[in-house]
């Protein structure tokens, strides 16, 4: 029987750490746990796109400032920082993972892109 754990966290900041053997039903609490992950992974997906959306209107609005640039960096650190939770929880490897990462790697080339741009405009003195 494979052993399993987990943590209880509540907004008092108080923890409840389990440790204990399935019985029965592993298969039915491995798919929760990978539902769970794989819905939280659908979540940093979906707010990449709003990341991308928000680069791209940048773009639109031929709006290139350090200032701006800043901003999307600290948004790219806030998605980063979120996935790296969700995988920490993810501990029976959950299928959204992979198009979470993908989503990711796809904000950081366009906001590389978009800092060469700035970087560029600044140099031009626009």
């Amino acid at each position: 029987m494979r052993r399993l754990r987990s943590e209880i966290l509540d907004m008092s900041g108080t923890a409840v750490l389990l440790s204990c053997e399935v019985l029965a039903g592993e298969a039915d609490v491995r798919a929760a746990f990978q539902a769970a992950r794989d819905d939280e992974y659908e979540e940093i997906v979906d707010k990449c796109a709003d990341f991308i959306a928000g680069v791209n209107k940048e773009y639109v609005e031929n709006h290139f400032s350090y200032a701006e640039l800043e901003e999307n960096e600290v948004d790219l650190v806030k998605l980063r920082t979120w996935l790296a939770r969700v995988r920490d929880r993810d501990v029976f490897g959950a299928a959204g993972l992979a198009q979470a990462l993908s989503s990711l790697a796809e904000c950081e080339e366009k906001l590389e892109a978009y800092a060469a741009r700035v970087y560029a405009e600044e140099a031009e003195g626009h």
